[in-house]
């Protein structure tokens, strides 16, 4: 069996600001409430490799791993993997951006098969992945519907 998770948010803001910011990964401490540290490892081209460092959980038990993402601004779309698994067989994630009459649709899609000797098993890691998502996307949503409203960037979306 593997996991499944899609999720997505419409974000009340322009394009250009919701992808420059959400693709700014240096900055991601500031946009997600669960990363403690981000570490850029290398850039090449549209490809950025980089360490992610979360918050301690409930247990105090730090988890961090090294991911990678290639960003297609042409696309609307961002490829991101983890090169360090940990626990995970695989995980792959796919960042959609469609322009909607409101702003920005931004989807996440998470393809991903927990290791036999991880913690959790594929359906708990679902459950989770979808849970958090859902806080953090709700979360990135404010932040960046706050950042329009500071600028006094409205809206520019088109229905294509």
């Amino acid at each position: 069996m593997a996991g499944h998770t899609d999720n997505d948010i419409v974000i009340a803001a322009p394009f250009d600001l919701v992808w420059d910011i959400t693709n700014d990964v240096d900055n991601w401490t500031n946009l997600f409430s669960e990363y403690a540290s981000v570490e850029v490892l290398e850039r090449e081209g549209s490809k950025v490799t980089f360490r992610l460092t979360m918050k301690p959980d409930k247990d105090g038990k730090v988890w961090s791993w090294v991911s990678e993402r290639e960003a297609d601004r042409e696309t609307r779309t961002v490829w991101a993997r983890r090169v360090e698994t940990g626990p995970f067989a695989h995980m792959h994630i796919r960042w959609e951006y469609h322009e909607v009459p409101d702003g920005v649709r931004m989807r996440w899609v998470q393809d991903f098969a927990m290791k036999e000797t991880a913690p959790v098993d594929d359906a708990w890691m679902t459950d989770n992945i979808n849970r958090n998502s859902r806080v953090q996307l709700e979360l990135i949503r404010d932040r960046i519907q706050e950042r329009a409203r500071e600028t006094g960037v409205a809206s520019t979306a088109r229905t294509w």
